[in-house]
């Protein structure tokens, strides 16, 4: 049985549903809205994380997997080409050798930052019993 506040809740998922009248296509998936669709570019663990250190200026691979403490090579790797793959960051590789490859923000990239920093700032405020573990 369900609870009163739980209909009220279906009921309006409902009344959304049959709000929304065209579903945003954007690369072969189907998203409800445009909050959706930008937050699957930057869904996950590590994204956020990889956007704020490249905020800060281009880096290398090995120095983003230092620092972002814990991400293994694989899973760095497969989110930088994500993250290439949708825009938000470039690659340069540069013709020495050993090759130097250094990743970083694209204009699209840059545009983002400032949201990732209003939500830093929602949680900072609205969060406060989080611990700082270092």
């Amino acid at each position: 049985m369900l609870l009163k506040s739980q209909c009220y809740i279906i009921m309006g998922i409902q009344m959304l549903l049959r709000k929304v009248k065209k579903l945003i296509h954007y690369k072969g998936k189907k998203y409800v809205c445009y909050i959706d669709l930008g937050m699957e570019l930057i869904r996950g663990k590590w994204k956020s994380v990889i956007l704020c250190h490249l905020n800060n200026g281009p880096k290398r691979f090995l120095e983003l997997q230092k620092i972002t403490c814990g991400v293994s090579q694989k899973v760095l790797n497969e989110k930088l080409q994500e993250l290439e793959r949708d825009g938000i960051i470039k690659k340069t590789t540069y013709p020495e050798v050993p090759p130097r490859v250094e990743f970083e923000l694209t204009e699209m990239g840059k545009a983002l930052f400032p949201s990732l920093a209003m939500i830093q700032s929602w949680a900072a405020e609205y969060l406060p019993d989080v611990e700082n573990v270092l």
